[in-house]
C-alpha cells in the first residue's frame, strides 16, 4: 500500500525532477490561512506540504517557528483541529500532507486513535522530531495497517547505526538536517552536505530531502543536485509574519515559492 508521498516522489525521480517541500505551522496565524496556503502550494505544484503540529517546547525549531507555535497554541489549537483541516483540504486537493511534530501531543492523543484518525483525514506521513527509530516501535505498530509513512531525521552527526535504523524503520523519504542547530539557521556547507548524503545513500535507497537553513534560490541551486529535493520553512513563516494582509501573504508566498521551485 503506497502512500501519496511515495507515489509523488517516485514519479519525480522517474521524470528526473526534484521535490520542493514547503513547511508551515498549522493554525498560524489561523487555520483559515493555513488552508489557503495549502491550496497555494498545490497551485505552485509543490511536491509535499509539511504541516507543523504546534507544541509548547519545540526544541529543534528556531525563533520564527517557536513564535508560530506559541500563537497557534494561545488560540487553543488542538491536534483534532489539524486533522479536521486536512479532511477539509482533501475535498479539493490530493497534494501529499506530512505532519511534523513532537511525540508528547501524539502520545497523549492515543497512538491507535492517532493512526486511525490520520488515515481517515487523509494524512500521508508523520515526522516525529524527538522520537528516534529505536523508540518508535509502538507508533510504527499503530501505523502498520495504514499507508502513512513514518519519516526520520538524519543529521551531520548521525552514526552508521542510526542511518541503518532509519532505513529499517522509515518510509516515504529521509529528511536530512543540513546543519546542526535549529531551523532557520544559516552557514550551509554544500561540500560537507554532499559527503554526508553520499554516505547515507550507501545504506538508504529511498529519497533524501534536505532541510534547515534553506531560504534563497541560490541555496536550492547548490543543494538540490546533492539530494532528491529540499524542504523550506522558516522563510515562508517570515513572509506570513511580515506581509500584513492575508491577500499579501498569499501573493508573496506564491511568488517566493515559484522563485524557489524555478531554482530546482
Amino acid at each position: 500500500m503506497k502512500s501519496r508521498i511515495t507515489k509523488k516522489l517516485s514519479s519525480l525521480k522517474l521524470n528526473k525532477q526534484k521535490a520542493f517541500i514547503p513547511f508551515i505551522t498549522a493554525g498560524y496565524p489561523n487555520l483559515k490561512l493555513t488552508e489557503k496556503l495549502i491550496y497555494t502550494f498545490a497551485e505552485c505544484d509543490c511536491s509535499v506540504v509539511e504541516l507543523g503540529v504546534p507544541f509548547s517546547d519545540p526544541m529543534a525549531d528556531g525563533p520564527i517557528i517557536q513564535k508560530a507555535n506559541e500563537v497557534a497554541l494561545k488560540k487553543g489549537l488542538k491536534f483534532k483541529d489539524i486533522l479536521n483541516l486536512v479532511k477539509k483540504v482533501r475535498k479539493k486537493t490530493d497534494i501529499p500532507i506530512l505532519l511534523m511534530g513532537y511525540y508528547n501531543p501524539m502520545f497523549k492523543y492515543g497512538l491507535k486513535k492517532l493512526a486511525q484518525d490520520c488515515n481517515q483525514a487523509g494524512v500521508d506521513g508523520l515526522l516525529v522530531v524527538d522520537l528516534p527509530p529505536e523508540e518508535a516501535t509502538e507508533l510504527k505498530s499503530a501505523l502498520k495497517n495504514s499507508p502513512i509513512d513514518l519519516i526520520y531525521l538524519l543529521a551531520p552527526t548521525s552514526t552508521i547505526d542510526r542511518i541503518k535504523l532509519a532505513k529499517k524503520h522509515g518510509s516515504g523519504f529521509t529528511y536530512y538536517v543540513s546543519l546542526t542547530g535549529v531551523t532557520g539557521s544559516a552557514n550551509l556547507n554544500p561540500k560537507e552536505i554532499a559527503q554526508q548524503i553520499k554516505k547515507i545513500k550507501k545504506y538508504i535507497k529511498q529519497p533524501i530531502n534536505i532541510g534547515f537553513g534553506i531560504s534563497k534560490p541560490v541555496h536550492v541551486k547548490k543543494l538540490a543536485p546533492l539530494a532528491d529535493g529540499v524542504v523550506v520553512g522558516s522563510s515562508i513563516l517570515k513572509i506570513i509574519n511580515e506581509a500584513g494582509s492575508e491577500k499579501k501573504v498569499l501573493q508573496q508566498t506564491k511568488k517566493y515559492v515559484l522563485s524557489m521551485r524555478q531554482a530546482l
